[in-house]
């Protein structure tokens, strides 16, 4: 039985070298690609594939936010994180996303292809390169937060927000978010705001070196 899969990868060069590694096995059928978070999202609903290959950064939907929706809207899409990132912010986003494993770019192919097939199969895949990033967040969440030091606002941002807050760090305007997520003008003005406020930022500027630390964007 084949393993339906999409591979989601902004960059062309990478989603043709896993296509052509992929079609070498016989139990993997890969049914489309997509080049943000928003066609993955689209091409999942169309095909409704056993997995995806999904990237972390992508462009104007990124691989946490697209994660997200697949996994609530397509639940029986299994999602396989494939990044060049092996920072903690990432890894645990893209698990706190619902991703069932994460490997990274510079893994050898036999690594990949056993990852896909545990996936399939309902298991739980780690790149040995960052089981100690995982192990450290875990040993991390032993003491409260808001004793790290570490800025927490993200957590409180909702997916919509977390979703805005990446079009404007990419240099949307108000009219053209609107417009990409049919919204009116109103409605993103006042997320915005929102975001503002949980964040305690307020320029287009900040935000967006906010957006790029805590992996929201890739700019």
């Amino acid at each position: 039985m084949q393993t339906s899969i999409i591979l989601a990868d902004d960059h062309h060069v990478i989603r043709e070298g896993l296509r052509l590694l992929l079609d070498r096995e016989r139990d993997f059928l890969v049914m489309a690609e997509a080049d943000s978070g928003v066609a993955a999202l689209s091409a999942v609903k169309k095909f409704n594939p056993d997995l995806v290959i999904m990237d972390v950064s992508m462009p104007e939907l990124n691989g946490m936010e697209a994660t997200r929706k697949i996994i609530s809207e397509v639940p029986g899409t299994k999602v396989l994180a494939l990044s060049m990132h092996s920072d903690k912010r990432f890894v645990e986003g893209m698990f706190q996303a619902g991703v069932s494993g994460y490997i990274l770019k510079n893994c050898i192919a036999r690594e990949l292809v056993s990852a896909i097939r545990l996936v399939a199969k309902g298991q739980v895949y780690i790149s040995p390169k960052i089981a100690g990033t995982i192990v450290e967040g875990y040993l991390s969440r032993v003491v409260p937060e808001n004793e790290t030091g570490r800025n927490t606002n993200r957590k409180n941002l909702t997916d919509r927000e977390r979703e805005i807050l990446q079009l404007i760090s990419e240099g949307l305007n108000t009219k053209e978010i609107a417009g990409k997520l049919q919204l009116s003008s109103k409605t993103v003005d006042a997320h915005r705001r929102n975001i503002m406020d949980k964040v305690g930022l307020h320029s287009i500027a900040e935000l967006t070196k906010f957006a790029i630390r805590e992996g929201i964007t890739n700019l």
